[in-house]
């Protein structure tokens, strides 16, 4: 009887279990197909119909929303775990913020550890072209809420897992719609001809310690500000050739701020993923290949410096088409190592066959599951891990004591942005209430000031800090072997903003600062009754133009110093509402403008309306986007200018047409690997029709690799003489280089005299013997070239050679960069630069523009 009741009490809690998990929608029925299915993509609203029928059907699911892409649709985070646990969030989610902050005692720290739950953070749908994970988001979380395995029963016990289903819901409704339109072409498989993220495209990944994109700034604020997980999980769809899915270890270099614990942590998850591929017999993931742990801005790397293990999946089989790999034709060798089963970090080569969406599907989810399992079997540790690295960092007595950004600068504006930036990151700031000395050297109240004693640290040192990157060489005597991105970073330097590092101790009266930073209240003061003149020193004052331009006032450029003017302050003439328009502009971006009763002695130059227009080619170029965005956030007049539109439309209405960086060939011939109506370049006509804007007047500016299409189709007399080099002679990756800034010229007017070029195996300028009608803007230094990452070959190739160059051409100008001035939107440093030089193209001119 005994026994029958047992029997009966088991089959009743099974079949509530059952049950329970019939309750829970599956994707597919609302998707209308399985996840993963041949030819089936899922759009995003979709996807968020799905999400919201999942947290309405489940009290082990709630989801949020976390901001808005930068076209306006909702990003969401959905928290998973038991029930129980689910009724307790806050509490975990304290827990995890001071064991992060590791500002509690030991004791307190080993209670919590065990008292906590891991929190494990998973992402999806980031670069949109990488098809898979998007969907696959949408299974995990609901294996994760309805599976009754015991292991997921222990997971559920033990993790708050926190997922983003999409982290760039526009690129994903890009990316499906061109997928459809496309299905059952030859395209079908193809990237679509925009970027999918309006601005920056695969540079999503790239924005991590700037958050300069609002769902960068979204997703930083959950894990920096609020939830601080242990181990986050980003998802992507790159593998080697030949294999399924990459996983950790990665390869050397490991960057040197970095607490080994990290390290050993992500090969620890590593482990764990080979060894479940191994153990379910899914062949094909390999790892030590490609991806290096040196480069911060990604959103698996950034976590490293704040003691979070970062993880990054790279699966194969990105698009839902499947692909045929026979078995005969697999490559003897896959990411460098042997396909033999003889590798350690391959040691279960994937043979070939047909590979589906599906597959991809499952080896993201059998991923991500091993991440689960094993922060479950290890919660306790890992949660004191995390407090034990930030303990290390406070009380590292090697770093700085401190690093003080001082009031006094030369472009303030900037000196805010780095505050907030560091801020958005999850770094303490301070602010000094009073002035205060340290080695003799003063301080304003005002000044800001980051301790090195935090436990983000690690991220404080490696933003302020020069990158110093290890020479490494694909074979003794070979050529570089490239770094995993960039090399150098350091942000004071590229946003030319002066910032102390001081390793004695030292007291100071100071406030927390809590919000973020705003300029601080400029003065008006002078006579105006013939205008008012302000400083283009910040970079604020392109925005300060263009606002008084659109408010109808004659703006002009002074170009001599005068009486207490420098050479490139602005004058605005005096009309009707000025006062109040100043005071108003002061005001908000912390301006000052000096009120003059005569024009001034010396030369100006009106402005015509500042309009530029930004080439952009059917191939989808995140240079272009960048720069599209900068310009946005001053406030430029912008029109968007296609092959059709360069050459059929009146570019004389344009003060200075901008070229991004994009290959010669790119720009001439586009691609022809896309349908019709989207193929080729400017070609020959768009090409006369910038030659005869640019004779008749116009101003064109080229941003480095651009500037090779300059040289070539314009026929210049200048060379570029790193073009023909060898990577053997001459390397420089991503990195900061010295440069020497002629500021008495007017494309540099404002400038500091010395500047960090962005340079990522950049241009460098000769102008040939015997030209004529070309002047230097600015040229690489001397010696002591770099100034963060890693150079080879720099002293002989590159010092003293042209970086900026103004090529008179008829009636008008060609800009040469030969560095990205606006790279990433983070070297601010540089963009008067580009300025100064949109200005010489709207300076008012007594030639008429040929409108034929």
């Amino acid at each position: 009887m005994k026994r029958s009741i047992k029997i009966l009490f088991a089959l009743l809690f099974l079949a509530c279990f059952s049950l329970s998990a019939q309750k829970i929608p599956h994707p597919r029925e609302t998707f209308g197909h399985e996840v993963g299915a041949d030819y089936k993509l899922a759009d995003y609203d979709q996807m968020l119909e799905y999400y919201d029928k999942l947290a309405a059907s489940t009290d082990r699911v709630q989801m949020i929303e976390i901001g808005k892409s930068v076209m306006g649709r909702p990003m969401k985070l959905v928290f998973i775990s038991s029930e129980e646990n689910m009724k307790k969030l806050e509490q975990w989610r304290e827990i995890s913020e001071k064991l992060s902050r590791a500002e509690i005692s030991e004791a307190e720290a080993r209670k919590l550890s065990k008292e906590g739950k891991a929190i494990v953070w998973f992402d999806g749908g980031m670069h949109a072209t990488e098809r898979a994970h998007a969907q696959m988001t949408s299974e995990l979380m609901w294996r994760i809420a309805s599976e009754e395995s015991e292991e997921m029963q222990k997971i559920r016990d033990n993790v708050i897992t926190l997922v983003v289903p999409v982290i760039n819901p526009d690129g994903v409704d890009i990316v499906v719609d061109w997928y459809r339109k496309t299905l059952g072409t030859p395209y079908e498989s193809s990237s679509p001809p925009i970027l999918y993220q309006k601005y920056v495209g695969h540079d999503n990944n790239r924005d991590w310690f700037m958050n300069n994109m609002p769902e960068t700034k979204a997703v930083t604020t959950v894990l920096y500000n609020q939830w601080y997980p242990q181990i986050v999980h980003n998802h992507h769809q790159t593998a080697p050739r030949g294999a399924m899915i990459f996983i950790p270890p990665f390869r050397s270099p490991v960057n040197q701020k970095i607490h080994p614990g990290i390290t050993t942590g992500v090969n620890l998850v590593g482990t764990a993923m080979a060894n479940r591929f191994a153990m379910k017999k899914m062949p094909g993931a390999i790892a030590h290949t490609s991806f290096s742990m040196f480069w911060n801005g990604g959103m698996r790397t950034t976590p490293y410096y704040h003691n979070q293990i970062g993880i990054l999946t790279e699966t194969a089989q990105p698009t839902p088409t499947p692909t045929e790999y026979p078995e005969d034709r697999m490559p003897s060798v896959v990411g460098g190592k042997p396909a033999n089963a003889t590798e350690i970090f391959y040691p279960y080569p994937y043979k070939g066959g047909t590979m589906t969406f599906r597959m991809a599907v499952d080896y993201m989810l059998e991923s991500s599951m091993a991440v689960l399992d094993l922060a479950a079997d290890k919660k306790d540790e890992f949660l004191w891990n995390i407090y034990s690295m930030g303990r290390d960092a406070i009380e590292d007595k090697e770093g700085a004591f401190a690093y003080v950004i001082p009031k006094d600068q030369w472009n303030p504006s900037e000196a805010i942005n780095l505050t907030n930036i560091l801020m958005q990151g999850g770094l303490e700031a301070k602010m000094a209430t009073s002035a205060f000395s340290v080695n003799g050297k003063s301080y304003e109240a005002g000044s800001v000031i980051f301790y090195g004693a935090q436990s983000f640290r690690p991220y404080l040192a490696d933003l302020m800090e020069k990158q110093v990157y290890p020479d490494q060489f694909q074979y003794p005597g070979g050529p570089p072997m490239p770094p995993y991105d960039l090399a150098g970073w350091t942000l004071p330097m590229q946003m030319g903003v002066t910032v102390d590092r001081i390793t004695e101790n030292f007291s100071a009266s100071t406030s927390d600062i809590t919000e973020k930073l705003k300029p601080v209240a400029g003065t008006v003061s002078g006579n105006g009754k013939y205008g008012y003149v302000f400083s283009n020193k910040d970079n604020l004052s392109a925005k300060a133009i263009n606002r008084l331009q659109k408010a109808g006032y004659t703006v002009s450029i002074i170009k001599e110093a005068t009486d207490g003017m420098e050479a490139g302050s602005v004058l605005v003439r005096s009309k009707r509402g000025l006062d109040d328009k100043v005071k108003e502009i002061s005001a908000e971006m912390g301006l000052n403008f000096n009120g003059i009763d005569k024009k001034p002695s010396v030369e100006t130059a009106e402005l015509n309306k500042v309009k530029i227009g930004i080439y952009k080619s059917w191939q989808a170029n995140m240079d272009e986007g960048w720069s599209r965005w900068m310009f946005e956030q001053f406030e430029f007049d912008l029109d968007t200018l296609h092959n059709a539109e360069i050459k059929n439309s009146d570019l004389s209405q344009y003060s200075a047409i901008i070229m991004p960086s994009q290959s010669p060939r790119g720009i001439m011939n586009g691609s022809n690997r896309m349908p019709e109506n989207l193929r080729g370049g400017i070609g020959e006509d768009g090409l006369a029709k910038l030659d005869a804007y640019a004779k008749n007047g116009g101003a064109i500016i080229f941003f480095d690799d651009a500037s090779n299409f300059a040289i070539d189709e314009f026929k210049l007399p200048v060379t570029n003489v790193l073009r023909e080099l060898k990577s053997s002679e001459f390397f420089i990756p991503g990195s900061l280089i010295r440069t020497d800034i002629m500021t008495d010229h007017p494309l540099a007017f404002g400038m500091q005299s010395q500047v960090a070029a962005s340079f990522d195996n950049g241009r460098a300028f000769k102008i040939n013997d015997g030209a004529e009608g070309i002047e230097e803007v600015a040229r690489y230094a001397s010696k002591d070239l770099l100034m963060s990452g890693w150079a080879m070959g720099e002293d002989k190739y590159l010092a003293n050679t042209s970086a900026m160059l103004n090529v008179n051409y008829g009636n008008g100008d060609l800009v040469l960069f030969g560095f990205g001035p606006q790279f990433r939107g983070q070297p601010r440093g540089t963009y008067k630069l580009i300025f100064n030089s949109i200005y010489m193209g709207a300076e008012k001119k007594s030639i008429k523009m040929n409108k034929k």
